[in-house]
């Protein structure tokens, strides 16, 4: 068997002047595999979780637990696409663009949020999402010498990220609203420390790239002079 309908080879096994469109919608077929549902969910959440962090002025105790709920499906959802992808092999180019994107929107969107109700320094709000914006824009400019690989201390402050921004949404008070503020503390000096070794990982990277190219250079023109 050759995979290709027999509508799409004119009934005949050979491949028609119309297989092109039956390749097109095999591939785009395979965008639609539970790895990239779930980024479709998390990015189709972003403008729900803002709907309703901004209910009755943002200050509900009942809207902010449902803003927390939908904040929450958005985190694990982005756990499980990746595991998903790369465990069933369906990486996809739809997912490798659109899985940042929905990860960073929707934090985005609740830290924004939550520095526009007052809940939350703009300073905090920041340094947060400059560190990510500047990290993932480090990363397209190393891309010709090699992929700066997630790091432990990277999920680690992607969790506690998500941990802190989930506290400042809930309506908390007492104890855990002191609680949450060392959390968000922790969060801001493990966005800090991460980013910084990433630009330490990007410079090491690149320098090895351009002494690798220098040095294929050389050869070629050594090979040349023989």
């Amino acid at each position: 068997m050759t995979g290709v309908p027999a509508s799409a080879t004119g009934g005949t096994g050979r491949p028609s002047s119309g297989s092109k469109l039956g390749t097109a919608a095999v591939n785009q077929a395979s965008l639609w595999n539970i790895a990239n549902i779930l980024t479709m969910i998390r990015l189709l959440l972003v403008p729900g979780f803002v709907a309703l962090m901004l209910v009755d002025g943002g200050y509900d105790p009942a809207w902010r637990a449902w803003a927390w709920a939908a904040f929450a499906v958005a985190m694990i959802t982005d756990v499980f696409d990746g595991h998903l992808a790369r465990s069933y092999n369906l990486v996809t180019d739809f997912g490798k663009i659109a899985d940042p994107i929905a990860d960073k929107a929707i934090m985005g969107a609740a830290l924004i949020c939550l520095s526009s109700l007052g809940d939350l320094p703009w300073w905090v709000t920041g340094v947060i999402l400059g560190r990510e914006l500047g990290i993932t824009l480090l990363r397209f400019i190393v891309i010709r010498y090699g992929v700066i690989p997630a790091s432990r201390g990277g999920k680690i402050k992607t969790l506690t990220q998500g941990t802190a921004v989930g506290m400042y949404i809930l309506a908390l008070t007492g104890p855990l609203a002191t609680l949450r503020w060392w959390v968000m503390a922790a969060a801001v000096a493990l966005t800090v420390v991460t980013g910084l070794d990433y630009v330490r990982q990007a410079v090491v990277l690149r320098r090895a790239g351009l002494a690798e190219s220098r040095a294929a250079a050389q050869a070629s023109a050594e090979a040349a002079e023989k």
